[in-house]
This record gives structure tokens, sequence and C-alpha cells, in this order.
């Protein structure tokens, strides 16, 4: 992509979005933003809005490592408190065993600077990653190409959804919207303004509708207009609610009635500062739902990111988008390098350096 077509994108996204748009609380639906684009100036480029959103979880790294190794020799001590430091942020067990051994190795009994550490970190941490970093292709053999958008309560489905209907609309496709949360009127609503404002069709229903007898509906109105892309919003549900999951099932099942490759891909919406629990979600609703894919928001709101690491180890799913703000441009295709440094609180690489 030309850096003028992307500046236009960029400048899309932030009329589109004013610069912020978090998704609101239950009982209220929010508000266009203002049309306004941010002044140049203002608008950052992706590395530091990720470094920047990363930054509490690289500086309990980046601190934790130099509390460890700073003017001391290298021994099983000082590698177990760096496990602890790796622990603590939460990119897991195997994770942290792995990084430790790999600084340990033929170090021994030798000063260690606090960057080389960095350095291995990310480089381990880029190893884990890289598999899993896979965009999400729409296949336009596919049309519809219907995607399900699932999650707990508060993971950002829904502005998730609306992200990613502004980049499908900003390259052309033309967009149906599902709201299958019909559990809540402010949710329909949500959808429904961010649908008006990206011009993208709403499938909506009474409140408290089948919301799988929606799926439906909006797959046959997506196959009549001709739509490129169905995404589907759908009830925040704990993982642990068997009735919620059993409506899920539901609502897949009958979306195979409807087109029996539904859905072509299925998105999980994790939320990072929930930590641990999110390797909890990603087990149940992978069972339960086919999940084919994940998006980690609200990475810039906690010191334990590399969750997003303990994730792709356990379950190696392919990781699709990650948000590291409230904006737009803040959700970001997934890149493991750029991620793995960033996290270790290291500059950013030229590809020359890749």
């Amino acid at each position: 992509m030309s850096q003028d077509t992307e500046g236009k994108k960029r400048g899309m996204f932030s009329r589109l979005f004013g610069g912020g748009q978090s998704e609101p609380a239950p009982e209220a639906a929010p508000q266009p933003a203002p049309e306004q684009e941010a002044p140049e100036e203002e608008k950052r480029s992706w590395w530091s809005r990720l470094s920047g959103g990363l930054s509490r979880t690289s500086q309990a790294i980046t601190q934790g490592v130099a509390d460890v190794f700073t003017k001391r020799k290298l021994d099983a001590l000082t590698l177990e408190e760096l496990e602890d430091v790796l622990l603590r942020a939460d990119l897991g067990v195997g994770a942290a065993t792995r990084i430790t051994e790999a600084v340990g190795k033929a170090r021994y009994e030798r000063d260690i600077e606090p960057e080389e550490v960095r350095e291995i970190l990310a480089r381990e941490v880029e190893r884990v990653l890289a598999p899993v970093a896979e965009e999400l292709v729409v296949d336009d053999a596919k049309k519809p190409f219907i995607i399900l958008v699932v999650g707990v309560n508060g993971s950002g489905k829904t502005t998730t959804i609306a992200k990613l209907t502004a980049k499908w609309t900003g390259e052309g496709k033309t967009i149906l919207l599902a709201a299958g949360d019909t559990f809540r009127a402010a949710a329909v609503q949500q959808l429904e303004v961010w649908g008006a404002r990206l011009g993208a069709e709403v499938v909506s229903g009474a409140e408290g509708a089948d919301a799988a007898a929606l799926a439906f509906d909006a797959i046959k109105r997506a196959k009549e207009q001709g739509a490129d892309i169905l995404l589907m919003d759908t009830a925040g549900r704990l993982q642990n609610r068997a009735e919620l999951m059993a409506e899920l099932e539901k609502i897949v099942r009958v979306m195979k009635k409807a087109d029996a490759e539904a859905p072509h891909a299925v998105l999980l919406v994790l939320d990072a500062t929930v930590g641990q629990n999110a390797l909890q979600q990603v087990d149940v609703f992978e069972r339960v739902a086919g999940v084919t894919g994940l998006v980690m928001t609200k990475l810039d709101g906690t010191a334990r990111g590399g969750i997003l690491v303990a994730i792709a180890e356990t379950y190696g799913l392919p990781i699709h988008f990650i948000g590291v703000g409230e904006s737009a441009d803040d959700l970001e295709p997934f890149a493991a390098r750029d991620f793995a440094r960033a996290i270790a609180g290291l500059e950013e690489t030229s590809e020359a350096e890749s």
C-alpha cells in the first residue's frame, strides 16, 4: 500500500472514530464521535502506538530484568528470579522456562547486561508467536464471507466489529452487520450507530429475540443483497454459564442450515486485562464455537500483556489482530516481531535487520 493510500485510510479512520471510541457501558448507547480529523502532527506510527500501548508490560519486564541482573553474575538464583519476572508478566511456564534456559546457556558465572537478556527474551517470544501471526483472509469465492464474533462481556466485540467494518468498507467491500446481542437494546443501538456511520446495513430483531433465528435471517439477507462480508455480533457470555454456551452452539448449528460452510471464521475477542482467565476463555469458546482466530484488545490496560504468548503456546490459534487503544488505528494486523520487541522494551528493527 502506498503512503498516500495509507494516509487516506488513516484519515478516514480518524473521522469515523473521532480519535477514540470505547465500547459503552451496557445501559448506555454511544453517540457518534465528532467527525473531525486529528491534526497531522498528532498521528503516530503503528510502532509508536504499539510500544506505547505495551509500555506497562514492557516497563514491568524491563524493571524486573534490571533488578535481577544489574551488577550481578549469572547463577542459578538469578535465573530463578528471572523466571519469576516472566511469570508475573503472564508469559506462561513454557515460555518463561525456555527464555530462562536461553539466558543461562553458556553464560554461568559471568556478567550479563539487562539489554542482552531482553534481546534473548524478544527472540524467544518471536519464536513462539511467528507461527500464529496470520492475516485474516476473506475468501472472495465465499460470498458472503460469514464471520461470527464471540467473547465474554466487555471484551470489545462490538467495537472490534466497527473497526473491521471501517477497514473493509475502506477497501470497497460491502458489509452486512447482524446485531446478535438480543439481550441488550443498547447493544443493538450501538451497532446501528456504527452501521449508519460506516454505510453498513444492520439486521436486528426485537429485544429478547432468538439470536439463532436472527443469524439465519442475516445470512439470507446477505445473500439476497450480494454482500461481501457478514459480521455477526453476539451477546457477551461468561465461559462458565452452560446455558449461554448452549445458545452459542445453537447459533452455529442454525448458521449451517442457512449455509453449510458457515461460519467461515469465528473470531474470539479477548480482553488482555483479564490475564490468565483468557486461557480458560479460549479453551471453552474453541470447543463450543470452533474458534478459528483471535483478536486481543486492551493490551494498553495491563502489565500482563505476556498472556498472548501463553495463549499462542498453549493453543496455537491464529492471532489476526491486536488492539492497544480505543481508536480505529489502534487495531492492527498482528506482527510477531513488532510485538516481541515492544514487550521486551526494545527499539523497532528495520527490515534489513530482520
